[in-house]
């Protein structure tokens, strides 16, 4: 895009159990130190918050009031630097093991968009481009990676068209 946007991005997922459950440990476990890591990474921008409590991420921001429905939303500088970070970083080895800690949602989860500098999305903003995505594919509204021509590992190192493109 241009110097004047920033790139936003919501990933949601349903744990297959609640936060303090012995199944979904070894990823609540990794939080703080996955968001540390993305928070220091070249052209991280922001990051919605959680409550703040060690261990618990975004996992206080629930979708619809579903305790197991959890959401990360993040603005970056650049595809590429948030596709750095998301392929190759340890966040890789936590989304190559998703499969143990969070259910198959059946559409996508994962949506990007463009957003001015200085501009922090709302989740509600952030589910309303999930959604627009769901019902429309993609758009400059709303996006996957495919639909980003600088986005590159996600071709080799990313998951199965209907988990996130």
């Amino acid at each position: 895009m241009t110097d004047q946007m920033y790139l936003a991005e919501l990933n949601v997922g349903r744990l297959v159990a609640p936060t303090d459950d012995p199944r979904v440990r070894d990823f609540m476990d990794a939080l703080d130190m996955v968001n540390g890591l993305g928070k220091r990474m070249p052209g991280f921008v922001w990051m919605m918050e959680g409550s703040g409590e060690p261990g618990t991420g975004n996992t206080d921001a629930k979708i619809g009031g579903d305790p197991l429905h959890v959401s990360n939303l993040t603005v970056w500088e650049s595809v590429e630097t948030l596709e750095h970070f998301v392929w190759n970083t340890v966040h890789r080895n936590f989304y190559e093991r998703r499969h143990e800690w969070f259910e198959v949602l059946g559409e996508m989860h994962f949506v990007m968009w463009w957003v001015p500098v200085g501009h922090r999305p709302t989740l509600d903003e952030a589910l309303a481009r999930l959604d627009h995505l769901n019902a429309n594919g993609d758009s400059e509204y709303a996006f996957g990676w495919r639909y980003l021509t600088k986005a590159e590992l996600y071709k080799t190192k990313g998951c199965t068209p209907l988990a996130a493109e």
